[in-house]
Parts: C-alpha cells; sequence; structure tokens
C-alpha cells in the first residue's frame, strides 16, 4: 500500500518546507497540505489541500476517512511569544488539536504520527548548558508547558495504545523560504531581512542571550529521518533533544559582517521575549537522537549565514 501522509499546519514556518521535501520522495499526490487558510506558496497548485482547523474533530474525522492517511504531521500550534498574547487559545489548539490527532490515529490505523515539541519544555530550573534529555522540566510559557504536556500524552498514546508517535524538540528554526512565525528565536531570521534591506538591525534580545538554532535544511531532514528510521531504534516516544548551533545576537552579527562589513546591530531592550528566552538552554544535548537514529546537523553558524544571505538576495 502506497504511503499517504497528512500535513496538518501545512502553511507554518516548518509545513511550507516540510510539505515539498515529503512530495519530491512520496509524489505530489500522496502528501495532503491542511490548514486553516489556503497557502499562498506554489504548494497550493503541486497538489492536494484541505481546510482542516484541528480543533474541529468532526471535519478533521472527514479527512481521515477521505484520505486514510499511513503518516500524520501535526504542525499546527501557537508558539512562544504569540502564546503569551492568548494563553488559553494557546493552551486549546495545542493540547486539544493534538488529543484530536491521536485519537483519529487510532480509529483509522494510522502507522506513525509526528508531533513537534520544542527547547520551550525546559525552564529556569533546568541546566543551560548541554541541557541532557532528562532533567528539570519546569516551562514558563503556555507554549512550554502545553509541549510538556503534549510529551507526555504522545509517550502515554505509545506506551497504552501502542500508537507510534515520534517527536523531535526544535530549537530556534532559521529559514529564508517562509516567514517567522511568533517564536521568541525569530530575531535570527529577522536580522538577515533587516542586514539585507536597512544594513542594521535593533535586536529584541540582549548581546549575550545564547540560544540553541538550527537551520530548517537540517531541522526538514532530521524530522524526515526520525520518521523513517526503523521502529527498534525509537526508545524516546516523549520528544527528542535535537541540537544544531548555538549562538547569540553579537557572535551572529560578527558572522554577518563578513559579508555585509557596514552591518551594524543595536539592541532594543525591555521586551517580554528577554525573560522566554532567559529560562531556555543555552545548548543542547541531542546524543540518544545521534547515537539511536543517527542524527547529525550539516549547517554551522557560517554555513547558515552564507546560505541565508544568498538566498534572501535573491
Amino acid at each position: 500500500m502506497k504511503d499517504k501522509i497528512l500535513v496538518l499546519g501545512s502553511n507554518g514556518q516548518i509545513g511550507t518546507e516540510l510539505v515539498t521535501a515529503l512530495r519530491v520522495t512520496y509524489g505530489n499526490d500522496n502528501v495532503v497540505a491542511c490548514d486553516i487558510r489556503r497557502p499562498d506558496y506554489e504548494i497550493k497548485n503541486a497538489g492536494p489541500f484541505e481546510f482542516v482547523n484541528v480543533l474541529e474533530k468532526d471535519i478533521l474525522n472527514t479527512i481521515f476517512a477521505k484520505y486514510k492517511p499511513t503518516q500524520v504531521y501535526l504542525l499546527a500550534a501557537l508558539l512562544s511569544a504569540t502564546g503569551e498574547q492568548n494563553p488559553k487559545l494557546a493552551w486549546d489548539l495545542n493540547m486539544n488539536g493534538l488529543l484530536n490527532v491521536l485519537d483519529l490515529a487510532l480509529v483509522y490505523k494510522t502507522a506513525k504520527v509526528y508531533w513537534p515539541s520544542s527547547i520551550a519544555v525546559f525552564g529556569p530550573n533546568s541546566p543551560k548548558n548541554n541541557t541532557p534529555q532528562f532533567c528539570t522540566m519546569d516551562p514558563n510559557t503556555v507554549y512550554g508547558i502545553s509541549k510538556l504536556a503534549g510529551e507526555r500524552w504522545c509517550e502515554y498514546y505509545h506506551q497504552k495504545y501502542g500508537l507510534d508517535v515520534r517527536s523531535i524538540r526544535y530549537p530556534g528554526l532559521i529559514s529564508w523560504k517562509a516567514a517567522p512565525g511568533g517564536g521568541t528565536t525569530d530575531y535570527a531570521i529577522h536580522i538577515f531581512h533587516e542586514a539585507l534591506k536597512k544594513g542594521s538591525y535593533a535586536s529584541f534580545l540582549s548581546a549575550e542571550t545564547e540560544l540553541p538554532m538550527m537551520y530548517m535544511d537540517d531541522a526538514i531532514r532530521g524530522t524526515i529521518e526520525l520518521m523513517d528510521a526503523p521502529e527498534n531504534q525509537i526508545s524516546i516516544r516523549s520528544s527528542y533533544n535535537f541540537g544544531g548551533v548555538s549562538f547569540t545576537p553579537e557572535v551572529l552579527a560578527e558572522e554577518i559582517k563578513k559579508h555585509i562589513p557596514n552591518f551594524k546591530l543595536t539592541y532594543a531592550g525591555h521586551d517580554p521575549r528577554q525573560q522566554i528566552a532567559d529560562s531556555w538552554p543555552k545548548s543542547i544535548d541531542d546524543s540518544f537522537a545521534q547515537n539511536e537514529w543517527g542524527w547529525k546537523p550539516e549547517f554551522d553558524i557560517a554555513k547558515l549565514t552564507l546560505d541565508m544571505l544568498m538566498n534572501l538576495k535573491k
């Protein structure tokens, strides 16, 4: 039987690129993009698209019944900074959307479900450097709270019902293809746009704020590698730590100056996202992902900076 894949939340930062990558492997007709808004990019004409709100379980049920997916990627979510502006909506979307998908995956015998977690599951009392897979997790944002709760639900559905759920704790993601989605790490995308347009950028995070980051090409490749890994290689059903490269705004600015020598970085200060960033890890220990399914990033800060500037100039 051919794989039929649903990507829920396909218009977001990850979804836009994931749909394209999956269609290359599985064929355009076998990857169904789903979102509450019609896509305004090339995906809308390249394969099937369905209007879906993951909170409307009846409509979601009709989509499962229509396609009988073998794999589902649930990406619909409100991110950290956006979620703090409307915490109850963020909890509802991030939590009940997941439960709806997990329930329907059981009904329709979906072989594999992917759901993304985040470094937001860590909090003020989590180790900041080389944050381990298992440690204190005390998130202080509704996004982080919902992701931590979601991890527990994913593991519960695997243990109780045998559902093959897989997950990654994404760091900050950097991409030139899609607009930022309202996250705390989004300065690392804005800075490239502003460097090319204005030659300057005012960072909402302080100079010494070090955070784990990853280039989107690595994130998409790692996500698909996890889903393609044999089931007996997957020991963690909550969510895997997933590492790329860590840096501060100052370090990233110095890398940009190698290509735009007159670039100037300033600091806006007094932004609520600073408090969120201060509670997150500075670097990630992803040895479980490396050892169990062979994860290894390809983009360091120099390579991602070059690629971002080259593609944004086009």
